[in-house]
């Protein structure tokens, strides 16, 4: 199935054209979100809103809808509380170019927090890690990537009740991991530390 991201234009965009028909900025966002969803429906795509259209007029979005979480926490228990489908990506646990998120609160984030309802766990279709550009170019991007990409990968494949309780358990592993992926070229950086973190000291890439 093909999928579109429908999330909106700037206000000021909206506004252009719009006004003019006695709407205001918030019904000229939500007009152009809902009309921008009949057409990518009509023409067969998978329709993905990042969370905003959700918070603002959640119930006028189509029921197709996927809702794509970025903002917080929270959001993804409410999503399918009200019958539609979420992707989890939370900014302040799974966006690599937050340099400030560590590879254990990668870890540790659980898609299905609050959500205790089978059928509702169902309409969590799984999560994001995203890497945006402001903070990186081609001398940094492999080393903010990974390895926490890594630990959310973990997350996301390993049934829940099969993911270690304490990081602690993991970091063996992971470690390991990063030094397959620097004996490969991958410059991946030292578990120890905030995200794109140097050696802390020379020694074995398995202690850094």
């Amino acid at each position: 199935m093909k999928s579109i991201q429908v999330a909106g234009l700037p206000h000021h965009a909206l506004n252009h054209g719009l006004v003019q028909h006695g709407m205001n900025e918030s019904d000229a966002y939500r007009y152009f979100v809902l009309k921008a969803q009949k057409i990518a429906i009509s023409h067969g795509y998978e329709i993905i809103n990042w969370e905003e259209t959700f918070n603002n007029f959640g119930d006028k979005l189509d029921r197709k809808t996927v809702v794509h979480n970025w903002l917080g926490g929270g959001v993804a228990e409410k999503v399918v509380s009200a019958g539609l489908r979420c992707i989890v990506s939370n900014q302040d646990k799974w966006y690599l170019d937050h340099l400030d998120a560590t590879w254990e609160g990668f870890y540790m984030n659980e898609p299905l927090t609050n959500i205790y309802n089978p059928e509702q766990q169902k309409l969590i279709l799984g999560g994001e890690v995203c890497m945006w550009g402001e903070h990186i170019d081609a001398s940094d991007i492999q080393q903010t990537i990974w390895p926490r990409a890594a630990a959310a990968a973990e997350r996301l494949w390993t049934p829940v009740e099969k993911l270690a309780k304490d990081t602690t358990a993991v970091t063996a592993r992971l470690a390991h991991f990063r030094c397959l992926l620097n004996e490969r070229g991958v410059a991946a950086a030292p578990l120890a530390g905030y995200g794109r973190t140097a050696p802390s000291e020379p020694g074995s890439c398995v202690r850094q």
